[in-house]
């Protein structure tokens, strides 16, 4: 394989509050606390607070969700006071949805080794934050394998976490080749929670990866005080609406708007937001309402009926885990970084915030139509109209510039103005415009002479632009829209191969374009 590194700035992907904050720009060192860097982690180390009581009710928790699973992981070392997580999260998309997906966990499992071998008298348990109680049900519900949509249609609502997955069964049967761990997983398990912890432990269990289902009893009274807070105070939507302001005022673009209540009530088939109207709580589209005492009640003797939106499931997560750091997206960074003063308010420590690796795969077919091509790797992230022009610029054998002939009319043009108002001041408009006449008839022809060569390319062109939508389909990238199967499938080491190349702590672009 060839392993190319880009500048993240080079790839035309990422917002400006994302590349500020990988790049360190003062403007953003006000809303996190330590950067990921080695040394970054040794103050986080020194920062992060974690009684053993939490670390007791984790642990029996993980015991019982991992009851079915046979190679389990080793729970028990959480129960040490040297022992930390690291976290990267996202939503149960079938068959791990899009490729990226499987690039955070593999971004998780490395970090935890590359801080072991830093910090070798700590133990790193990297951990998989399962969205269960996202509701988002068209989120989920596709992957694309080998150019075909694949979908789960479905009656059921609520947390998807909690839906049955044995309906995959007819999906499966459209697929040309399923492999065995997807069966077991999703017709084997009562939800689909179950079932990604099912197949996640058997691609990344023996690295030592940790799945948990944060909808539970046990750790949602863990975070009841906080559920308390925004229920009867609404702290986070003041002091997060603050910090966007902030961060608004420095030019940056906003990810998240926090809610007066940042909670959904949770129960079979439902999940819906909860408003306070005058004196009553309500849950929309529903005829569910308390007073205040109610759902305190609520709170008290059943706090899994309340589930975090996305303000506050940071906060949650951060309360029931030894955690260091968050592992996250080019979305997620920014809007946590709209989040650390809600986290200094509950004295909560703010985790180190990273970004995920990220890597486009060039297969064999395509690296050899590159080589033919000429192709850069930076040449594949232009857009296609920059693509075309760049690539019939560099292989023209002809000057298809008019530039020095455009150069050449205005200084013509200069000396007949000059000509001109020594005779009438008022020409002067006159010639500028007659100058800009004969400017743009020459862009125009320039123009004329780029499609004319463009067609004596057109052969070439197109399979540049076959390349590109190889790469890029639908104009998104690979990663974003391929599933990991188009690899897996013919490449049984591609989730090794892909181990070996990303770095965690190295902030590049990964172009792996394999011979």
């Amino acid at each position: 394989m060839q392993i190319h590194q880009l500048p993240l700035e080079t790839v035309n992907q990422f917002s400006s509050l994302f590349l500020d904050f990988i790049n360190q720009n003062t403007k953003t060192k006000d809303f996190y606390e330590n950067y990921p860097s080695i040394q970054g982690f040794e103050k986080q180390i020194a920062l992060k607070q974690y009684d053993v009581t939490k670390r007791k009710v984790l642990v029996e928790t993980l015991k019982q969700q991992y009851s079915g699973i046979s190679n389990q992981p080793d729970f028990d070392i959480l129960l040490s006071e040297n022992t930390f997580t690291v976290t990267t999260g996202h939503q149960l998309n079938i068959f791990t949805g899009p490729l990226y997906v499987i690039y955070k966990l593999v971004t998780v499992i490395n970090l935890a080794k590359s801080l072991k071998k830093a910090f070798p008298e700590y133990n790193f348990v990297p951990v998989y934050w399962m969205a269960t109680e996202d509701h988002d049900f068209a989120e989920i519900n596709h992957f694309s394998l080998f150019g075909k949509k694949l979908a789960w249609e479905t009656a059921q609502k609520g947390a998807v976490g909690r839906m049955n997955p044995k309906e995959l069964e007819s999906l499966i049967a459209e697929m040309a080749e399923c492999p065995a761990i997807f069966k077991d997983a999703y017709l084997n398990n009562e939800t689909l929670a179950n079932a990604a912890r099912c197949y996640a432990n058997e691609l990344f269990g023996n690295q030592g990866l940790v799945c948990i289902d944060a909808d539970d009893r046990k750790l949602k009274k863990l975070f009841a005080p906080i559920i308390k807070n925004d229920l009867l105070h609404h702290t986070a939507f003041d002091v997060v609406s603050k910090t966007s302001e902030n961060l608004e005022s420095l030019g940056y673009k906003t990810q998240i708007s926090p809610r007066e209540i940042n909670f959904f009530y949770l129960d079979n088939g439902l999940r819906e937001r909860i408003v306070k109207e005058e004196n009553t709580y309500k849950v929309l589209n529903t005829d569910l309402s308390f007073s205040e005492a109610e759902i305190l009640t609520i709170l008290e003797n059943e706090p899994e009926k309340f589930s975090p939106n996305v303000v506050l499931r940071p906060v949650y997560e951060e309360v029931i885990l030894p955690n260091l750091a968050y592992i996250g997206g080019p979305s997620e960074v920014p809007y946590w970084l709209q989040l650390k003063s809600i986290f200094d308010f509950h004295q909560v420590a703010f985790p180190i915030l990273m970004p995920r690796n990220f890597c486009l795969v060039v297969n064999k077919a395509t690296a050899k139509k590159m080589e033919k091509l000429d192709l850069t790797s930076e040449d594949l992230f232009l857009d296609e109209i920059s693509l075309k022009k760049n690539f019939i610029e560099k292989h023209s054998e002809n000057s298809l510039s008019l530039s020095v002939e455009s150069n050449a009319f205005v200084q013509i043009f200069d000396e007949i103005l000059t000509k001109a108002i020594k005779i009438d001041k008022t020409l002067e408009g006159a010639v500028k415009g007659e100058q800009q006449k004969v400017l743009n008839a020459l862009e125009n022809l320039e123009k004329r002479l780029k499609k004319a060569e463009e067609r004596n390319h057109e052969t070439e062109v197109n399979q540049l632009l076959g390349v590109k939508q190889k790469l890029f389909p639908n104009g998104t990238p690979q990663e974003r829209s391929e599933n990991f199967l188009n690899f897996y499938l013919n490449n049984p080491e591609f989730l090794n191969q892909v181990s070996e190349v990303f770095d965690p702590l190295n902030f590049k672009f990964y172009v792996i374009i394999e011979e």
